[in-house]
């Protein structure tokens, strides 16, 4: 009797270690998606800000402007990844 209860309670422990894993597994997913979104965003703000001051000679304030709307984007990005978490 006493070796069925032991290997339940080795059962038991090794599906709570395997559900902890998978928690962290999810958690470092949801960073990782967090970390690339928002850089993506800002990436390709500056990107076409550079590009943009480069067709039209406008440089720098086109830079700045894509700079400050990727920024944004990123932050949108952000609440909404945190919002998809959440519920």
């Amino acid at each position: 009797m006493e070796a069925h209860e032991k290997e339940k309670n080795e059962s038991d422990a090794k599906s709570n270690d395997k559900k902890e894993r998978n928690e962290i597994i999810k958690s470092f997913s949801y960073l990782s998606q967090i970390g690339i979104s928002m850089a993506a965003c800002v990436f390709i703000g500056v990107m076409l800000g550079k590009f943009l001051d480069g067709l039209l000679k406008t440089s720098p304030w086109l830079i700045l402007v894509f700079s400050i709307l990727g920024v944004l984007a990123a932050f949108k990005t952000l609440f909404d990844i945190a919002n998809k978490k959440i519920k």
